[in-house]
């Protein structure tokens, strides 16, 4: 079995990985609390919002799959700093960016620069790293793309506090140009010349299939789920992906590699981190206008009460070495699954008076369920795939972690609007007003301060944490779903210290048939 040959200058090429990952999670943040600024500013309702959100993820998840294929056949380093480059590109014109449409446009740009970083930033790992260093480096690499998500919303704050909402993308230019200095310096190029090409079919049907199925989960609460154009978008979404997944089991050296899916390791691995990233994402949607309009805090303030989940975070990328190698893999996510699962039912009960403490309790439980369950996830996947495929296997896997996201967007969104609509009560308000004030409790805030109605106000508190309440019971009952499917299924996987080399597809073949 081949052996890993320590790169020297490894830990230093770690250092510019970090630096690309802590851009894409500094501005995943910046955004979800600039979003009610945003929407005050630029009269954007929740489909709006969720848009703004949604359209980095969705390019982001799209083009994944052939950008790890890019980075295998022409530079992993080329292509990382390409990315950053088309990343920083798109940070500027949202700098400049006038109306929602811009905005969007400007996110899907840098959804395509994102696309390139994140699957060659994890590739580049199993060719530097041994196994019993692999799953620290993962750790790092995690730890970084998380550490955007209380820097972020602090910063940013900060900015919206004495800048106008622009900042948030124009702060991102420097964080890029730190990135691409890192990557040219400090990273060694490495490539698989052999990958297969980017099938440009292929990648068609994955950008059309998936931005038709976020698009049809979006637009339903407005339209209704019985809507044609709705049912149309999710007839077409599943027409287009069964296509995509019929076309790349014909092709002979497939873009999309079904076969990966088919080792236990991988497959369950994959699934674990998509349901992962499925709840944060709807999390982190829903918790700032909760912090902003409901709490009342600025957007400084609402990014220093997501530090608790930090705080989690990092006590787990610290741990979830520690517990992998007493006990497993297998046994890490579960329990993080279920510390996730519990966080999610706790936060559930979060009432209008609840007050802050109660949240940063559940805010920590999250953060540490995410950092325990995610990285021993991330590494198990990537320890599965043979070095030769090491771009387009992290690029699926990758792509299936930002499928959830977006889904975890625009699914736990539209059940949030849903929600609202519903329980608002808008008695007495012109026809107008009332449609206005049902858009998003930033919109219903701005109503009740034209119109003077304090019950309006206290009306729409009431439904928005009700309908963040019915968000957190889903993302908790979801996360028991993972982890009992994560403790039923998943290799048990051995631990580091009895592993000398990277495991292959034979090796997790022998595994699953046992």
């Amino acid at each position: 079995m081949e052996t890993i040959t320590p790169d020297p200058r490894r830990w230093w090429a770690l250092a510019a990985l970090v630096a690309s990952m802590l851009t894409l999670g500094f501005d995943l943040t910046i955004l979800n609390v600039a979003l009610p600024t945003m929407a005050a500013d630029l009269d954007a309702g929740t489909g709006a919002q969720q848009w703004m959100a949604d359209a980095y993820v969705v390019v982001f998840a799209a083009l994944m799959l052939p950008a790890g294929l890019l980075g295998d056949r022409f530079g992993r380093r080329r292509m990382l700093i390409t990315g950053l480059a088309i990343f920083l590109a798109g940070s500027l014109v949202g700098a400049l960016a006038g109306d929602v449409n811009a905005v969007i446009a400007a996110r899907a740009v840098m959804g395509v620069g994102g696309a390139l970083v994140t699957p060659l930033a994890l590739s580049v790992l199993p060719t530097l790293f041994a196994p019993d260093e692999r799953t620290k480096a993962v750790g790092i690499v995690s730890a970084a793309s998380a550490l955007g998500l209380p820097l972020g919303p602090i910063i940013g704050g900060w900015l919206l506090n004495h800048l106008w909402w622009g900042s948030v993308f124009l702060v991102n230019v420097p964080m890029a140009a730190i990135g691409i200095a890192a990557c040219v310096f400090l990273l060694p190029e490495t490539r698989d010349p052999s990958s297969p090409k980017v099938d440009a079919l292929s990648a068609a049907l994955t950008v059309t299939g998936l931005g038709a199925l976020v698009y049809a989960i979006i637009e339903a609460p407005t339209r209704g789920w019985g809507d044609p154009l709705v049912l149309g978008m999710i007839t077409a979404s599943v027409l287009l992906i069964t296509g995509l997944v019929l076309r790349e089991r014909r092709v002979r050296r497939p873009m999309l590699d079904m076969t990966l899916l088919t080792h236990r390791g991988f497959l369950f691995n994959t699934v674990a981190a998509t349901l992962v990233n499925f709840i944060l994402s709807g999390l982190l949607f829903v918790l700032p206008p909760f912090l902003q309009a409901v709490l009342g805090h600025d957007a400084l303030g609402t990014g220093v009460r997501l530090l608790p989940m930090m705080g989690g975070l990092l006590v787990a990328s610290r741990l979830a070495p520690k517990v992998v190698a007493r006990f497993g893999a297998r046994a890490a996510v579960s329990a993080g699954l279920v510390v996730l699962a519990f966080a999610g039912l706790l936060g559930s009960r979060t009432a209008v008076d609840s007050g802050y403490g109660f949240v940063a309790l559940w805010l920590s439980l999250t953060g540490f369920g995410f950092g325990l369950s995610l990285i021993p996830a991330m590494n198990g996947g990537l320890s599965a795939l043979p070095r030769d495929r090491a771009g387009s296997g992290s690029g699926l896997l990758m792509t299936m972690r930002q499928v959830g996201g977006a889904i975890g967007i625009a699914l736990l969104g539209s059940l949030l609007s849903s929600t609202f609509r519903d329980r608002l009560d808008v008695t007495g308000l012109p026809a107008g007003a009332a449609d206005t004030a049902g858009e998003s409790v930033v919109a219903a805030h701005l109503v009740a301060q034209r119109t003077g109605s304090a019950d309006l106000l206290t009306s729409a508190n009431s439904a928005y944490v009700h309908g963040m309440g019915v968000v957190l019971l889903v993302c908790g009952i979801a996360a028991l779903v993972a982890a009992l499917l994560a403790a039923a299924f998943l290799p048990g996987t051995p631990r580091p210290a009895e592993t000398s080399t990277a495991p292959d597809l034979a090796a997790e073949e022998a595994d699953a048939r046992q």
